[in-house]
């Protein structure tokens, strides 16, 4: 367990939020924005769905003072992780975005690289829990 610093919360809470409001739009609203976007309409439902899942998850480890250290350096490795597998999806073929869908998947893959690194900063400010 460590005891989580300020920034460490703060950047894991930012993360729920802002994973939870993409996880609403693209879970309601996939079949639009998979036309505007040109990609898969279950990828964007699929991935929305997971970011809901995802996004309770992180709120709950942000809201603790004390955290377990391993599931903190899990959500770091999973956002570095998302990053670069968004990078990756847009040169693989795989799919054929717009010049929108392009950016939305580059933007959403630089937001989650920072909170990777907004999250391994706070986790190093943050210190072991003492137990008694």
């Amino acid at each position: 367990m460590i005891t989580s610093s300020a920034l460490l919360r703060r950047a894991l809470i930012a993360d729920a939020v802002f994973s939870g409001v993409a996880g609403l739009a693209l879970t309601f609203a996939a079949s639009p924005l998979a036309v505007r976007l040109q990609l898969p309409d279950a990828l964007l439902r699929e991935t929305g769905m997971f970011l809901i899942v995802y996004a309770a998850f992180v709120g709950w480890l942000g809201s603790r003072q004390l955290a377990p250290k391993p599931l903190v350096m899990l959500v770091i490795a999973g956002n570095a992780a998302w990053t670069v597998g968004s990078i990756a999806l847009l040169f693989s073929g795989s799919v054929t975005p717009n010049v929108l869908g392009e950016i939305f998947v580059a933007a959403q893959a630089v937001g989650t690289g920072v909170f990777a690194e907004l999250q391994y900063m706070g986790l190093r400010r943050s210190s072991r829990a003492v137990t008694a």
